[in-house]
């Protein structure tokens, strides 16, 4: 049985009809361990650090950036329990120009455990997978060179 999806709901309808225009999309991660995080998002992804967030003299959250990219990550409060799970069913895509393979060799020389070796996709890309220390998973890919 095949349903037709309305247009606004397919991302099609025209501006100013209504439909919900966002220009960017930034990302927020409780982390188990503030510290530990930062320095695998600096090191192992190569994520700059932006600004330090912190509150009554201690670091509660640092913003990142990569490129366009912006995440935050926090430090987790314990109050929903200190060892849920955290990244459940949940996969952020990341899109670069720049060469996947070279990408892999500095992650895994930085200490990074890749999820998934670079390979080519079937629309064009090439992609790896990465978890960082919380569990959380990364898709990097770029349009593959011909």
């Amino acid at each position: 049985m095949s349903e037709t999806i309305p247009n606004a709901a397919r991302g099609t309808e025209k501006k100013g009809s209504g439909a919900f225009e966002a220009s960017a999309l930034m990302a927020s991660l409780t982390v188990k361990n503030l510290q530990a995080s930062l320095a695998w998002y600096r090191d192992v992804l190569g994520f700059g650090e932006s600004e330090r967030h912190e509150r009554e003299g201690v670091l509660r959250a640092v913003s990142l950036k990569a490129g366009s990219v912006e995440i935050l990550i926090g430090q987790d409060d314990g109050a929903k329990g200190t060892d849920r799970v955290k990244g459940q069913g949940l996969s952020l895509q990341l899109t670069t120009s720049q060469n996947i393979d070279e990408i892999a060799a500095r992650i895994k020389a930085s200490g990074g455990v890749l999820e998934s070796e670079p390979m080519d996709m079937p629309w064009g890309a090439r992609v790896l997978s990465v978890r960082d220390l919380d569990g959380f998973k990364f898709v990097i890919s770029s349009e593959r060179k011909r």
